[in-house]
């Protein structure tokens, strides 16, 4: 159950095998590049780390992702829920004319979609403007008329409740001037103020008292009515020379499968790229250190010795461990658990593997919880149809078929305990046979058996800790750690067989429980091991205290498996009685499924999260070692399309 082996990797090639050599190495996917730290003895000290097209490469992957960003808004190609992969010949990812082409109507949607914006952006322009003007609409009056040597003439806007007739009664007793009103809204006025120059400077402060403020069109000719007349056939025109773009765009779908292939297959370049900068290079020699899988190490040996280079693999040392990537040992069974795995932390090179050790109480733990055959049922479709026909990778992939196996336990454990969506099918043949009294046979059932399920749920618990701690002691054994592995682990199962032994009355001559009492001599002498003087007295009373109220805190934690399945199967009872008091099986049948789809949402996230507590903090607390980096190979990672081989 150990993690997958790692071999440290030097390669020494010519440099103008480089591209060739990333290629090679791209399409075997199981080498990392690493910078190398520092250099071999012997190398010279003017290496560098080489240039790269990244910047080109990233350029163009995004043009790439624009346009099939422009096909999904205004081609409709949607996407759906998932991406439907489809199967690719590698020569068809690799060809040249294929990426020309592609590069082209990028470069062709990416052009219409900037003219479209341009008209967005034109229309939003003329879209204002006439906004602006259209109050002014009835006045009959020179935009670009300009001041007189006598006259001066001013639009300007003041608020809606100004009283205008009294405003021009006032000016006109206090300048040469009259107010034209030009419209209002509900916010202002609109006015043309015509005045002699010699009484502006009164005029325009009588009326900033009443709120006027100056507008001017500078840029516009002609009267108002005559500037929304050329601004609405702007405006139509604008309109026809978008409809001719979006028909276009809309024209461009048909392209989208070679735009998907172009961007997998840029973004494998990108990973090459990435790889790139990470080699040295004097401009003659290129080099560079990584690490691959020792399983991987004969492919690897097959392609790097037909080739103009110098290479090695090495183990690490333990020394090293910190730098060395880690690869999860994976199977149909525990590949799924990476998901879960991930989430928490890998675990350290040179420890464990834990999905193995996890797998099958984290999946017997959800289908406890969980605990109806309807909801398994439906996980398991949803599995095998989103992985058979939508064929997911990376954490997607991993969570359906997490989904899938977990489905499993909930049917099994739904069949157990009688629960098809709740009692659906109870409630509806009450409703089709009134007076019948059908039910699914059943082990045990949540509601009459809860205190039974709550004791076999903490019993699961102990079982699991006492796992761990067994998981522990062959760890610390193999590490020659025998006093450690004696005192913090095997002293705390003589004490609960002790325990055990003493409730049965077996094992206890003239009242004394033997057992129980080698328990409490190992705990003293462990406890105390590595203590002095007093210490070791507090040192036992801390091992005493930690050791009762731990295992019970942790024991106590798996009732929230009974508590699940009790909640899951009361609110799906709930809604089917609240469905079935119509006495109408059309109405019960929408109502329990829109209750049993809310409680089915609701546990799906609940059991998960409850469960992955149980697994990281109850479980993995006794023997996992985590920090471990991913393993990260240069290898072609697809979005859109499957290769397969010619």
């Amino acid at each position: 159950m150990a993690i997958v082996k790692m071999k440290r990797l030097r390669v020494a090639a010519m440099a103008q095998e480089r591209e060739e050599l990333l290629r090679a190495l791209l399409r075997l996917g199981c080498v990392e590049i690493s910078e190398p730290d520092h250099l071999a003895d012997g190398w010279p000290d003017f290496l560098r780390r080489s240039g790269s097209a990244l910047a080109e490469t990233k350029g163009e992957a995004a043009d790439a992702a624009s346009a099939l960003d422009a096909l999904r808004r205004f081609a409709q190609t949607k996407d759906g829920l998932f991406i439907q992969r489809r199967p690719v010949k590698e020569s068809d990812f690799l060809s040249a004319d294929a990426a020309r082409r592609a590069k082209e109507a990028c470069g062709r949607i990416n052009g219409l979609t900037a003219k479209l914006t341009t008209l967005d952006a034109e229309r939003e322009r003329l879209t204002a403007q006439s906004a602006a003007l259209a109050p002014w609409k009835t006045l009959d009056f020179p935009l670009e008329t300009r001041d007189t040597a006598h006259a001066v003439f001013r639009l300007g806007v003041c608020p809606a409740g100004t009283d205008v007739g009294a405003l021009r009664a006032e000016l006109s007793e206090a300048a040469a001037a009259e107010l034209y009103p030009a419209g209002a809204d509900k916010t202002q006025q609109y006015l043309l103020l015509v005045c002699h120059r010699a009484d502006e400077t009164a005029a325009m402060e009588l009326l900033r008292r009443a709120g006027f403020s100056v507008t001017s069109f500078p840029s516009l000719t002609g009267t108002p009515a005559e500037n929304l007349a050329a601004l609405d056939g702007s405006l139509a025109e604008n309109a026809a020379r978008r409809e001719e773009v979006l028909k276009e765009l809309a024209s461009c779908g048909g392209m989208r499968d070679e735009l998907r292939l172009y961007a997998d297959r840029l973004a494998a370049e990108q990973a090459q790229e990435t790889g790139a900068q990470r080699l040295m290079t004097d401009g003659t020699v290129v080099y560079f250190e990584g690490w691959v899988p020792a399983g991987a190490e004969e492919k690897l040996a097959a392609l790097l010795s037909g080739r103009d280079c110098a290479w090695e693999t090495s183990d690490p040392a333990e020394e090293e461990y910190a730098e060395v990537p880690v690869q999860l040992k994976n199977n149909w069974f525990t590949k799924p658990l990476n998901m879960v795995t991930e989430m928490y932390s890998l675990p350290a090179y040179g420890s464990l593997d834990p999905n193995p050790l996890m797998a099958p109480f984290f999946i017997l733990f959800y289908g406890v919880m969980m605990a109806d055959m309807g909801y398994g049922l439906l996980m398991m479709l949803a599995s095998v149809i989103v992985l058979k026909k939508y064929r997911p990778k990376g954490t997607m992939e991993h969570f359906f078929g997490l989904l899938g196996l977990c489905g499993v336990s909930t049917f099994i454990m739904g069949a157990l305990t009688g629960g098809f969506f709740g009692d659906f099918l109870t409630q509806l043949m009450g409703i089709l046979r009134p007076g019948s009294e059908f039910a699914l046979p059943a082990l045990f059932t949540p509601l009459n058996d809860t205190l039974m399920i709550l004791v076999g749920s903490m019993c699961l618990g102990f079982v699991q800790i006492i796992t761990g701690m067994a998981i522990d002691v062959v760890k610390k054994v193999r590490r020659g750690q025998i006093a450690d592995a004696v005192f913090d682990d095997v002293t705390w199962w003589v004490i609960y067989l002790g325990v055990a032994l003493a409730v049965l009355g077996i094992g206890s001559p003239g009242g004394v429980p033997v057992v129980l009492a080698v328990g409490a001599v190992m705990l003293c002498i462990g406890a105390g091991r590595n203590a002095k003087g007093f210490g070791k007295v507090t040192a036992v009373f801390g091992a005493v205290y930690n050791g009762v109220t731990g295992i019970f805190g942790d024991v106590l934690s798996y009732s929230r498996l009974m508590a699940l399945m009790l909640a899951g199967s009361v609110i799906a009872q709930v809604f089917n009685t609240l469905g079935a008091i119509p006495g109408n099986a059309v109405v019960f049948i929408l109502i329990s499924a829109a209750g049993n789809a809310l409680n089915f949402a609701l546990n799906l996230l609940g059991c998960y999260v409850h469960d992955l507590r149980l697994q990281c903090l109850e479980y993995f607390n006794k023997f996992y070692e985590d920090g471990g980096k991913p393993f990260r190979p240069l290898a072609i990672h697809t979005k859109y399309v499957d290769i397969i081989n010619d």
